[in-house]
């Protein structure tokens, strides 16, 4: 009897550890102006203070005890063309070292950040081209860097050359390490899902899937189900799709059109946020316009579109209804800005304008429950006198934990592959900075130089290389060269590595 009851003891603490432990790395929330969240209590979460001030992207995460390790945001694209970049900050709020110029602008979801499987110190923070700088990048951050503060190695790395659509997620994949990311392409509309696996030996651009309904803007969004069995997928001009997800394979299949993208406007449902309760039979889904609606679906009804309830109505055009995002206390979390009247929209806020609006988030307290049991509560999470816009954090459950049962289930198999060692150089010329990011990695020299030729085979720039791990990085300032071919040269004791660029 007293062997069983240790063991039962035994199996409770270990429970308690696990729940303890499985959101800490999403415990603290960046976002708005200044404002965050501390969800370490479960039970009851504090605001906090930062030092960001995005009205959209942003993106957080903590260590395994829940203790703030970076976070990234967007800046204003109409302030000034300048301004146009992602900032990264370290846990004293201040912008990490390398921390600046890192492509993105101040759209949605155009930044998430995952770790490096199998790194204790490694971090890649991903940031999408919108409108201008077309493409995903990827940088990376060594949070053993700076007396742990952390340091940007890498950054602004292309992987695509497309405008990609403002709706980025990331999961973990089945084998619990591992991490998908998923975009479309607003360069060329249509049908196909982008899928980019993240492991040990880097980033590998894994499939284009063609399923579903053609997407015609790039204003969508994805939502991946609390296990990551279900994806939604929403636009601007009214579409709301669901799939199932395959987190082994990442295979998307069996789509199911709760709402069609009409072929020509006006748009009734301009659907602009949406979320997936804890156990996935529930979707809430927001609309942005004149008259704001939030939407919720149920997911086990034959013909979802019939079950839609509206839980809110805003018909207010000095309120806009912003994002929708499950929290580690498993309550859904509702921003919502505040539109002054300021054209084009109330960005950055005035000093003059707090108010219940922009002050405090609205929660859905019991979002698997159906109807009015769901308890929402506008209005009703107060930031402890700091503001919100319209997103909030785009982080994915990076705790979330490998498959049961699954052939992905352990560390190793279908995604394992041997660590890549051999040394690269990648260069990406930002047009409107007039700058050359340069990216070398795995190098074994020790010191050697950067060169820079015309294509007359001419050095034109060349200085000492500064070399952190292997990793080598240069925001290099092409003002007042001419348009035309160059080479980029990383010379060490080991190696030689060359790349073109071009100026036009």
């Amino acid at each position: 009897m007293k062997l069983f009851r240790a063991c039962i003891l035994l199996i409770v603490f270990c429970i308690i550890a696990f729940e303890g432990h499985a959101q800490k790395r999403n415990a603290i929330w960046c976002f708005g102006d200044s404002a965050g969240i501390d969800f370490n209590n479960l039970s009851f979460p504090i605001p906090i203070a930062t030092a960001i001030d995005s009205r959209g992207s942003c993106c957080s995460i903590s260590d395994t005890s829940g203790s703030l390790l970076f976070y990234a945001s967007g800046s204003d694209p109409l302030q000034s063309p300048l301004s146009e970049l992602v900032i990264v900050r370290n846990s004293t709020h201040q912008m990490m070292q390398n921390g600046d110029s890192i492509i993105g602008r101040i759209w949605y979801l155009e930044l998430t950040i995952t770790d490096v499987p199998s790194s204790q110190n490694l971090y890649y923070l991903f940031s999408a081209g919108v409108t201008t700088n077309d493409g995903l990048y990827y940088s990376v951050i060594d949070m053993n860097a700076n007396g742990g503060l952390g340091a940007v190695l890498q950054k602004n790395i292309q992987l695509v050359n497309f405008k990609v659509v403002d709706g980025m997620r990331a999961i973990k994949h089945a084998n619990g390490r591992d991490y998908w990311v998923i975009i479309r392409n607003a360069s060329s509309f249509g049908d196909k899902h982008y899928l980019f696996l993240v492991t040990s030996s880097g980033i590998t651009n894994y499939s284009n899937q063609g399923i579903g309904s053609i997407n015609t803007t790039n204003s969508g969004r994805y939502a991946f189900s609390n296990d990551g069995t279900k994806l939604a997928y929403i636009n601007f001009k009214g579409l709301l799709e669901i799939y199932d997800f395959d987190r082994c394979s990442g295979t998307i299949s069996n789509p199911v059109t709760i709402h069609p993208e009409p072929p020509t406007s006006p748009y009734p449902n301009k659907f602009w946020s949406c979320e997936f309760s804890p156990n996935g039979e529930v979707l809430y889904v927001n609309t942005y316009s004149n008259n704001s609606t939030l939407y919720q679906y149920d997911l086990n009804q034959p013909n979802p579109a019939l079950s839609s309830m509206v839980l809110d109505s805003i018909p207010n055009s000095l309120i806009g209804m912003g994002f929708l995002k499950r929290a580690p206390d498993d309550k859904i979390y509702f921003s919502m800005a505040y539109e002054c009247l300021i054209a084009p929209y109330c960005y950055p806020y005035p000093d003059s304008v707090y108010n219940y609006v922009n002050m405090n988030l609205s929660v859905i307290n019991s979002p698997d429950s159906l109807g009015t049991a769901c308890d929402y509560d506008p209005f009703s999470f107060f930031l402890g006198g700091k503001r919100t816009y319209y997103a909030l954090p785009n982080n994915p459950d990076y705790d979330l934990p490998a498959v049961a049962g699954s052939p992905c289930d352990t560390l190793v198999g279908v995604t394992e592959s041997p660590e890549i060692s051999q040394p690269a150089l990648n260069v990406f010329y930002h047009q409107a900075w007039e700058k050359a990011f340069i990216n070398a990695s795995n190098l074994k020299g020790k010191t050697g130089k950067l060169l820079v030729y015309d294509m007359k085979g001419k050095v034109i720039y060349s200085e000492p290389l500064r070399i952190q791990h292997g990793y080598y990085t240069k925001d290099l300032s092409m003002t007042g060269f001419s348009n035309g071919m160059y080479l980029i040269k990383i010379q060490t004791e080991k190696e030689r590595l060359t790349r073109k660029l071009m100026i036009d």
